[in-house]
């Protein structure tokens, strides 16, 4: 599945080109961050799991 920290690739990609996304607040909500633009977009987590298409890197546990 997916965890804080993950990075993740969506459906679509972002405007600026890029389609590698950082999840950095999990709860009810989801925020996620581009990492080519920085762009922050919050998504419910319905919506979220809709549009992702698969998990690229999981975070490093053992840093948090």
């Amino acid at each position: 599945m997916y965890d804080f920290g993950d990075i993740v690739e969506m459906k679509k990609p972002h405007p600026c080109g890029v389609n590698r996304w950082q999840i950095i607040r999990m709860g009810a909500d989801i925020k996620i961050k581009c990492t080519g633009c920085g762009h922050i977009v919050m998504l419910s987590r319905r919506e979220f799991e809709k549009k992702l298409k698969k998990v690229l890197e999981k975070a490093d546990q053992d840093a948090q």
